[in-house]
């Protein structure tokens, strides 16, 4: 093990901006937390915008995503504009298009992570008590005028709401853009199943930035100095300083006191907020987004939901001017009309894509038409009645499924909100697995899919339950969001018939005149079947629909009970079917 050198704090004057590398910020227990921070010249008090976080704040965008920072730049060009981009960094704040505007940005590396010292656990309590004090002593420099905000994509979302919940006295505002809350729900386990996604993510985004990896990562081009700290580890001493976050994820199956411990209270939140949700973030972010919007007891508060990549609004000046208008008014004082901005903005999807902007007193719509539509097993359709006979269907449960149809649009119809589906399923073993896919087609038989947060052929919207995690909470289940409290187990007599509700992810599309609507009702994940473009092949999350949240573990999914037969049963008095938010027009 070498020996780490003293840290190089220092400050200098680069590109208009007043620049301290290696921040110390010292936190209870004796780390010094390491930050970046990024002031305008002039002395003065100004407002901070703080994230903290594990990406290393030394790793240049364009270095460490290169996939990403390419396609934003080619959709986005105006992101090359009136900025070096030379201090961009994977899902912050550019510093270059904020400290002319009167902002001080600190970028904390989380405890672990980067020049911050420690043991590395994503996400755990620990982070939340680093990041309140961080909050704490940005709100206290000299050139500080009192006021933290938050503004960050994922990593530097969810801690937002946890955060907020403590109340940090010097926290004035946030925005979580894209990211969700609960960690069992929204990314851990879609309803019940193991999501593979926290495997992949900590080999292709945390690995490589731990504090202590030192020479062998990624070096900060503004300093020359590596971006994982100023010691370099063995892979030994690494492994030995860290939680694999994913086989600590295997083993709470359940939602347990583990995974509590790693969300919010919404009840406790109280900060002006504006919560921006990505209608393609199926899997990891929306849902967190759009629960955070209701349930958070700020009396000043906005929902914002957009579309296209994960990254790429956030940095355009769509993304950029929404941002400042919020924290100007919070953050500076400013009278700029952002308080009689309607509560709810939505940019609602249409094939091209096509993005129309419109605002909403509230969400759920309040004008929404909840339509049931009712699964026929016989027809594989979905009808404006039930069945008025038993009917079934089966299928191969590592198979395709079954995909029920809608009859072609007479008008264009727009679908905008949450969505949930009742299921009658029997099995041939004593668990199954339900994949819900909202899926449409164009006329020629082509399926709709949009470029979501992590894939770039996201269907219109997903819905996940493990049948022996089927019981409801009654108490907070809604007629369009059953809630599953996920505590117990109850598996299946085979060949038994069980009723199922199964929560379906807001989401948004116009389905033109003429277009189709289905379900298709799997055991397996959705696979998009189109041909893919050169950035999907390439790009690691890409797969096929998923986004890298594919559901395959073998622990969790032995084939020996996730790979019998499923039957769907419908009709005399079991009533299955979809539940869609129709939204007439104004």
């Amino acid at each position: 093990m070498s020996q780490a050198p003293k840290v190089n704090e220092r400050t200098e004057v680069r590109d208009g901006m007043k620049i301290t590398w290696h921040q110390g910020i010292p936190v209870d227990d004796g780390t010094v937390l390491r930050a970046d921070v990024y002031r305008p010249v002039p002395d003065g008090r100004y407002p901070a915008i703080l994230t903290y976080g594990v990406y290393g704040k030394g790793v240049a965008y364009q270095d460490g995503y290169p996939h990403q920072w390419n396609k934003m730049a080619e959709d986005y060009p105006e992101i090359l504009q009136g900025s070096t981009n030379k201090y961009q960094n994977w899902e912050v704040t550019d510093p270059e298009r904020w400290i002319p505007h009167g902002y001080v940005c600190v970028r904390v590396d989380s405890r672990g992570a980067g020049w911050s010292p420690g043991f590395l656990d994503v996400n755990c309590p620990r982070e939340i008590d680093d990041l309140y004090q961080c909050i704490e002593w940005a709100g206290t420099q000299p050139w500080s005028n009192g006021k933290v905000g938050m503004l960050g994509i994922s990593y530097y979302s969810r801690n937002q709401w946890r955060v907020a919940a403590q109340k940090p006295p010097h926290l004035a505002a946030i925005i979580p853009w894209e990211g969700g809350n609960d960690p069992y729900r929204d990314s851990g386990y879609h309803g019940g199943i193991l999501s593979q996604f926290a495997e992949m993510w900590s080999k292709v985004q945390v690995a490589h930035v731990q504090h202590g990896y030192g020479e062998r990562g990624k070096r900060n081009p503004n300093t020359g100095e590596p971006a994982a700290g100023p010691v370099t580890l063995s892979d030994e001493e690494l492994a030995k300083n860290r939680v694999n976050a994913f086989e600590e994820l295997k083993k709470h199956p359940l939602d347990d006191d583990w995974h509590k411990s790693r969300r919010a209270d919404f009840s406790k939140v109280e900060v002006p907020l504006l919560s921006c949700a990505n209608w393609g973030g199926q899997g990891i972010h929306p849902r967190g987004n759009f629960n955070g919007y209701l349930e958070a007891a700020s009396k000043q508060k906005w929902l914002e939901a957009h579309g296209d990549s994960h990254w790429s609004l956030f940095s355009s000046n769509y993304g950029l001017a929404l941002q400042k208008k919020f924290f100007d008014h919070f953050l500076k004082g400013v009278d700029n009309g952002w308080d009689k901005t309607p509560p709810v903005t939505l940019n609602i999807r249409r094939p091209g894509p096509r993005f129309v902007l419109r605002h909403e007193n509230e969400w759920p719509i309040a004008r929404t038409q909840w339509t049931k539509f009712y699964l026929n097993p016989e027809r594989l359709s979905l009808d404006t009645k039930p069945p008025a006979q038993a009917l079934k269907a089966e299928y191969e449960a590592l198979g395709d499924g079954l995909t029920f149809w809608l009859p072609a649009t007479e008008n264009d119809t727009e679908i905008t909100g949450p969505m949930a589906a009742k299921v009658f399923l029997s099995s041939s073993t004593r668990d199954a697995d339900l994949f819900l896919v909202v899926r449409v087609f164009d006329p020629q038989g082509k399926e709709l899919t949009f470029m979501g947060s992590t894939d770039p052929n996201t269907p219109i919207a997903n819905g996940w339950l493990r049948a022996s995690h089927r019981a409801l909470d009654p108490k907070l289940s809604k007629p369009y969001r059953p809630y599953h409290p996920h505590d117990k187990v109850e598996p299946l007599r085979p060949g038994e018939v069980y009723e199922c509700d199964v929560e379906i992810v807001s989401s948004c599309i116009v389905v033109p005149k003429g277009w189709k609507l289905a379900l298709s009702v799997r055991s397996k994940d959705y696979e998009y079947t189109g041909e893919l473009s050169e950035f999907a092949k390439k790009f690691h999350y890409g797969t096929r629909g998923t986004g890298g949240m594919t559901h395959n573990d073998p622990d969790n999914r032995p084939k020996d009970v996730f790979g019998g037969k499923v039957t769907l049963h419908a009709g005399g008095g079991r009533d299955a079917y979809l539940m869609l938010p129709i939204i007439p027009p104004k």
